[in-house]
């Protein structure tokens, strides 16, 4: 084996992104490939309080069960997600009621389909599980926080990272994503012209430990169970609406929860209060590949989706995963990566597709569209297979 080819043993590799992906995959390098040089960049600085962080994540039930598998799982934090119920507002003459879809945890045999959470008490363990690693073999775990990477360059076996300091490193892996309206166009890209507004909102009568997810005229609105507040449950608000035509921007709370309460199926309960909301662009920006030359892209750094599947994050974590593994086989880093781009391809494929096209479908103007979703998920809930189908792929991913 030559030097531009390196064992596991010899391998020194970068994280750029310290958020949970990077940090997951730090983390499980440094156990996994336990000789290897592993450094982690990040402009946040050390001391930062990244655990009051309140933007919300949803993950799957595997995504759980990797951060488990760490020793990082927040439990306490976290709000799990027992039940799914997806439902379609628009009426159709073709059925009686609104279509509905409910998938339950105890239907598929398994404990819950995913939790809820903030970001700030996902990363803050996980960081401090890495800053104590490190600490604790300072000869080949690095800490570089606080310090911006301001060029990755390609060498032929390896990738030079400029961070101040100029270092080449064996392998990179970006992780480092960013929102939609912020980033360079990738290879793959599509604005929706959709505005998601983001908050959260206190519901009295709110179902223990479900998620609800409403398809309308204007765009997919989700709810995701969070632990109570001081006026009992709440639940995190994801609202898309037509950004050239947005009905929300000019609301007042009072109104929002006026029109939110119209929105959502009567199941929720009643909306009662609402935070301020936060405005986000969506869009599709996609890498054409997650791999090119010696640097990985994972999570958001290497696609961007709309939130409609709730499945960014838990894309970025299976990719760490998969990542580590086929490193750990020790066949050397080109086999490994060429290996990662073939074995990830039907699961990020997959997903990409089925949220670009509920994403777009919501801005087809086609008679008769709301009709047909509206038919598919009655029959996805009359076929208990094809349920436990897609269950399986949201808690799993495309295996």
């Amino acid at each position: 084996m030559t030097r531009t080819d390196p064992t596991p043993s010899a391998l020194r590799l970068a994280v750029v992104g310290a958020g949970p992906a990077g940090l997951a995959l730090a983390l499980l390098a440094s156990r996994q490939l336990p000789d290897a040089h592993v450094a982690v960049f990040d402009a946040r600085p050390v001391d930062a309080d990244i655990g009051r962080d309140p933007r919300t994540l949803a993950l799957s039930l595997g995504s759980v069960q990797l951060l488990q598998r760490l020793g990082c799982w927040p439990a306490a934090s976290a709000r799990p997600i027992r039940r799914v119920h997806v439902s379609q507002q628009q009426p159709t003459l073709l059925l009686p009621r609104e279509p509905e879809v409910l998938i339950d945890a105890a239907d598929e045999g398994v404990p819950l389909l995913g939790a809820v959470l903030s970001y700030g008490s996902l990363v803050a363990p996980l960081q401090q599980a890495w800053l104590e690693t490190a600490a604790r073999e300072p000869q080949r775990l690095a800490t570089h926080f606080g310090q911006r990477v301001a060029a990755l360059k390609p060498l032929e076996q390896g990738v030079e990272i400029d961070a101040g300091i100029v270092e080449r490193y064996d392998l990179a892996v970006v992780a480092e994503g960013g929102v939609f309206a912020e980033q360079a166009r990738k290879s793959l890209a599509h604005d929706y012209r959709q505005t998601a507004w983001v908050g959260q909102v206190d519901v009295e009568g709110l179902p223990a430990d479900t998620a609800f997810e409403r398809f309308t005229s204007h765009g997919p609105a989700a709810l995701l169970p969070l632990p109570d507040g001081p006026q009992g449950p709440r639940a995190a608000l994801v609202w898309c609406v037509p950004s050239d035509d947005d009905p929300v921007r000019e609301l007042d709370d009072r109104q929002r929860i006026a029109v939110l309460n119209h929105v959502f199926h009567p199941s929720i309960g009643r909306i009662t209060g609402i935070s301020p909301l936060k405005a986000f662009a969506l869009g599709l920006n996609a890498e054409a590949t997650l791999v090119r030359g010696r640097t990985v892209r994972i999570g958001n750094a290497a696609q961007t989706l709309h939130p409609v599947a709730g499945q960014g994050l838990n894309l970025g974590l299976r990719d760490a995963f998969e990542l580590v593994r086929l490193l750990a086989q020790g066949s050397g880093i080109d086999a490994a990566l060429r290996r990662m781009e073939r074995r990830r391809a039907p699961d990020r494929w997959a997903t990409i597709a089925t949220t670009d096209f509920l994403a777009r479908s919501f801005t087809w103007q086609l008679p008769g569209l709301a009709a047909a979703r509206g038919l598919g998920l009655a029959a996805l809930q009359a076929l208990g297979p094809a349920k436990s189908m897609l269950a399986r792929q949201m808690m799993f991913g495309r295996r």
